[in-house]
């Protein structure tokens, strides 16, 4: 069976659209915290592809339920939201399935991501159609136009990827953007830091890492050009 897991954003689309007549099925997992634009982006990939896209859903349902649950945001090794809410679901599908081959929408910068799943999941085979085109996502977004398709909201209020709004991933100017931008979500965010005494961001001082806590961070501080954070995956953290 080949599995396209199809994120909300744009090179997981692209990548299963590119193979789509090899594909058995597309399946999607649905966090409360997605833009509502990403299921009207959903719908109109499914038209385009003339194929639906399967939709599942962790019992927890939110970050906001994640956190409250284990009193845990992020670390090193990884999110808890994306083990609870993206590779448990995965996990729990997959069981008892054999000989899957999944088809993933690294583009041709992230051939390092590519290889650590290849790593992490050697039970199962893999495909990286854009890697293998050498596409980019900047490629992505121009094939998306060419189809017809409107990119999630989330891309053209600046943001890099059609994550979660308010991903625990997320640096200085992306947390002060979702400050401006979603407002809600930055202070439910900050009140939940407090409660468990954790952040979402840390910095080095003098060698030390140091919590910065969203409630006391300078507005004017964080540059775009300096965070890199990747599309929220199936398989972006290291919990086993």
């Amino acid at each position: 069976m080949r599995v396209c897991w199809f994120s909300g954003g744009v090179s997981s689309f692209i990548a299963g659209y590119l193979v789509k007549k090899q594909v058995d099925e597309f399946i999607y997992c649905h966090i409360d915290e997605q833009h509502e634009d990403t299921l009207r982006f959903l719908h109109d990939c499914e038209n385009a592809m003339e194929r639906s896209i399967g939709k599942l859903q962790s019992p927890y349902k939110s970050v906001k339920n994640v956190i409250e649950q284990f009193r845990f945001i992020n670390s090193r090794y990884g999110a808890k939201c994306s083990e609870c809410l993206k590779k448990r679901v995965r996990k729990e599908w997959e069981y008892c399935k054999k000989d899957l081959t999944y088809i993933w929408g690294y583009d041709c910068t992230e051939r390092h991501r590519a290889e650590q799943i290849k790593e992490k999941e050697p039970n199962h085979k893999h495909i990286f159609p854009l890697i293998d085109r050498g596409l980019t996502k900047k490629d992505c977004h121009g094939m998306l136009r060419e189809i017809g398709i409107r990119r999630p909201a989330m891309y053209d209020l600046g943001y890099q990827n059609n994550n979660c709004i308010g991903c625990v991933k997320g640096g200085m100017w992306y947390w002060n953007k979702i400050r401006i931008d979603f407002p809600d979500v930055f202070e439910l965010r900050a009140r939940q830091e407090r409660e468990i005494g954790k952040t979402c961001i840390t910095e080095k001082i003098n060698g030390q890492t140091v919590q910065v806590y969203l409630d006391e961070l300078d507005p004017g501080r964080g540059r775009q050009a300096d965070e890199i954070m990747g599309e929220c995956g199936l398989v972006c953290q290291s919990y086993l």
